[in-house]
């Protein structure tokens, strides 16, 4: 699996808060731990290795402390860190999350100034030399610079990509440069800065939904929803509405992530666009459920599939389409079957 996207290093110090500060009128938090994860691209990668992929990823780092660690804590799930670009001239994306009883107090952002056009070119290239060792590839941009025009016009051009199935996270700033992706997966803001269509109801969903299968010509829109659940859009097709599978939720942090990496594993195996969806809404009610950056494990997605089913979410069939955004998903075969046939590499 090819990850190409913005990396960061996500950092959380954990503590109680038990007073006021004397000197303002602040919690003083007592820190009781400090833990380092990646972030962006890299929690799409720490998914991916979770859940027995053999990921490879491509993307931009400072020549930093942060930079390095953050390629050791790939490197240390096992995947393939020879595609990041170190370079002198950035600084290493790096958000620090005061956390105190389970609670997030404040958010620590150190943001690099823009890429130059030599690390852009460098990334363009490293992210073609790596298609050829991939069966699908997924860029996670979160807009900070490392996804621009060329790169997506590589990726999404048929014959560079040799068919591999193209997820694409999207952000705002390069809406008009998705063109020609296997899957599209944008949250119900990103949709309505797309298409200028406030989600209300029913009818301005589906009309939203057509509408980025046109602007993106893709063949699959899968739009997360937060607590209405995911709705999956195709071309020429009815779309598909699966309602959330989370029981409680704690943290919201890099749940995208998860989505777009079960979707990718999904689509890799030979699942179809609804078995992907199927799959990455129940793996998200698990995150979704822990605190901080986190990630599930194959056999926490096959009970929570399990789970699932038992609890009448229908899992897809060949023939997957549901009555309505409300109507709870498709009937059929467990999805679980696709995810597995084989690791993908």
């Amino acid at each position: 699996m090819l990850v190409v996207g913005d990396l960061m290093l996500d950092r959380f110090v954990r503590g109680d808060v038990w007073r006021i500060s004397p000197e303002a009128p602040v919690p003083v938090v007592q820190v009781r731990s400090e833990d380092v994860h990646p972030g962006g691209a890299g929690n799409v990668v720490a998914n991916l290795a979770a859940l027995g992929a053999r990921p490879a990823v491509v993307g931009w780092v400072g020549r930093d402390a942060a930079g390095r660690e953050l390629r050791a804590l790939l490197e240390a799930i096992g995947a393939d860190a020879s595609g990041i670009v170190a370079s002198d001239g950035v600084v290493t994306v790096e958000k620090t999350r005061i956390v105190a009883h389970a609670q997030q107090m404040v958010r620590l952002d150190r943001e690099p100034t823009r890429p130059g056009e030599a690390l852009r070119r460098a990334v363009v290239e490293r992210a073609t030399r790596a298609l050829g060792r991939a069966d699908a590839v997924v860029v996670s941009d979160y807009g900070k610079g490392a996804i621009g025009p060329e790169l997506l016009g590589r990726l999404g051009d048929p014959g560079s990509r040799r068919g591999l199935p193209l997820l694409i996270d999207p952000k705002q700033s390069n809406f008009a440069h998705y063109r020609g992706a296997t899957l599209v997966k944008p949250n119900a803001l990103e949709a309505r800065d797309a298409t200028g269509i406030a989600i209300v109801d029913d009818a301005t969903l589906e009309a939203a939904g057509a509408d980025l299968i046109e602007r993106w010509a893709c063949e699959s829109v899968l739009l997360s929803r937060g607590e209405h659940g995911i709705s999956l859009f195709r071309r020429d097709r009815a779309s598909s509405h699966f309602p959330t599978a989370a029981r409680e939720v704690f943290d919201v942090t890099g749940a995208g992530d998860t989505v777009i990496a079960v979707a990718a594993l999904a689509l890799a195996r030979g699942g179809s666009p609804e078995d992907a969806a199927w799959l990455a809404n129940v793996a998200a009610g698990v995150v979704v459920g822990k605190v901080g950056t986190a990630t599930l494990d194959a056999r926490e997605l096959l009970r929570a599939v399990d789970d699932a089913l038992a609890a009448g979410m229908a899992a897809p069939g060949a023939a997957a389409a549901a009555a309505g955004p409300g109507a709870g998903g498709t009937r059929g075969r467990r999805a679980g079957d696709a995810g597995r046939r084989g690791r993908a590499r």
